[in-house]
């Protein structure tokens, strides 16, 4: 396979690196909140920005209005958007409204009344699967959604809910038939927020500085005409949401990790100890080759899953692969340029305390780094 990236990619990387260097950057310390949202003057800014350089709506389908980039295109903006803490690690819509693939599953009376609103930025969604007991096992999931005629029940509590507190709606995933767990008894519902039952019970302050949700459901009444898909299907809408979103989490964490590389090698020239520059002692130089090599590797491997992806191939453990390599990887990265800077690393004059608090993160959610290895494991054992 051939990963050297085509003119057209490498021309939009170059111009939205450009971008990022110039407007993201120099404001990066101002532009988010302490909990994570950016402020509504950089919001504006940036989205005009997107729009100029043609990248709004990038990830949407052109028959709903985007700009229907591949999958190696979207890695490449990941990467370079992820250089810089002037947007929110998580959520920022600077390059339109956040729209998971489970909508584009709607039948048309449901894309009226959720997708398009969505695209027009007229509702916001969340997503609902981690609970109290059921984070990287979602089999074990308690929340349950009991058939009653032409409607299901739902009961049960979801955590850790991104963007809960401004959502319209949540796609949720619920169990029933809580027998087949994961192999066919998760079922996936639009549920409108402000319906009866459902409640936002806490908000948890992460050290990451963003705010998810805790929201209960009591008796909920859901028309079955908002399950999405057939009884027992969710964990498969689930998964193919979580497929390309593991390749954003490998393509994020190389983006943090080139920042910090290039950040860590310019001080280490500047920075004179005992007589001479950090950079020509061999102890600093190792860390410098150790990350550059595994940026390297991440790098190929990201472009890999991404090409097999838009081949159609099962890239099931690539992602698993991916994901788990380039998470820890810049978490390290990040972790060797604090420790390369020193005590200036620890203040906020400086990105890299952020970066490290995120990629620490990212070690956990959407599939926690031993959740990984179990699943790629099952492959290895049939594989050799």
């Amino acid at each position: 396979m051939d990963f050297t990236l085509p003119e057209e990619l490498r021309m939009l990387r170059d111009n939205l690196r450009r971008y990022v260097e110039k407007e993201m950057i120099p404001v990066e310390r101002d532009s988010v909140t302490d909990e994570e949202e950016l402020k509504p003057e950089y919001r504006e800014k940036f989205q005009k920005g997107m729009r100029d350089l043609g990248l709004w709506m990038y990830d949407v389908p052109e028959e709903h209005g985007g700009q229907g980039l591949g999958v190696m295109a979207r890695c490449v903006i990941w990467e370079e958007m992820a250089r810089t803490i002037a947007v929110p690690a998580r959520h920022s819509e600077i390059t339109g409204p956040s729209v998971r693939a489970i909508l584009y599953d709607l039948p048309e009376d449901m894309k009226q009344r959720y997708l398009y609103p969505v695209l027009r930025g007229e509702k916001h969604a969340c997503f609902g699967q981690t609970e109290p007991d059921a984070g990287s096992d979602p089999g074990g999931m308690r929340t349950t959604a009991v058939r009653d005629g032409d409607d299901y029940l739902i009961n049960g509590t979801k955590r850790f809910i991104t963007g809960a507190a401004s959502a319209d709606f949540i796609q949720l995933m619920a169990a029933t038939d809580r027998a087949k767990g994961s192999r066919g008894g998760i079922s996936c519902f639009i549920v409108d927020m402000d319906a009866p039952g459902v409640k936002i019970t806490a908000r948890f302050k992460t050290m990451m500085g963003d705010r998810p949700c805790e929201i209960h459901f009591d008796n909920v009444r859901v028309p079955a005409g908002q399950r999405v898909g057939a009884e027992g299907e969710g964990f498969k809408f689930g998964q193919k949401w979580l497929g390309i979103g593991r390749l954003h989490h490998a393509a994020r964490a190389i983006g943090v990790a080139e920042r910090c590389l290039g950040l860590a090698t310019n001080y280490s020239k500047q920075r004179v100890t005992f007589g001479q520059p950090l950079s020509q002692r061999q102890s600093i130089q190792w860390m410098l080759v150790d990350s550059f090599v595994e940026i390297k590797a991440a790098r190929l491997m990201l472009y890999e899953a991404a090409t097999k992806m838009e081949a159609g191939e099962d890239v099931r453990n690539d992602c698993y692969v991916v994901k788990m390599y380039a998470d820890e990887m810049s978490f390290q990265v990040v972790d060797r340029a604090m420790q390369i800077h020193g005590g200036i690393a620890l203040t906020t004059d400086l990105p890299i305390e952020r970066m490290w608090r995120q990629q620490r993160s990212y070690r956990i959610t959407e599939g926690a780094t031993e959740v990984m290895k179990m699943v790629i494991a099952r492959h290895v054992l049939k594989s050799y």
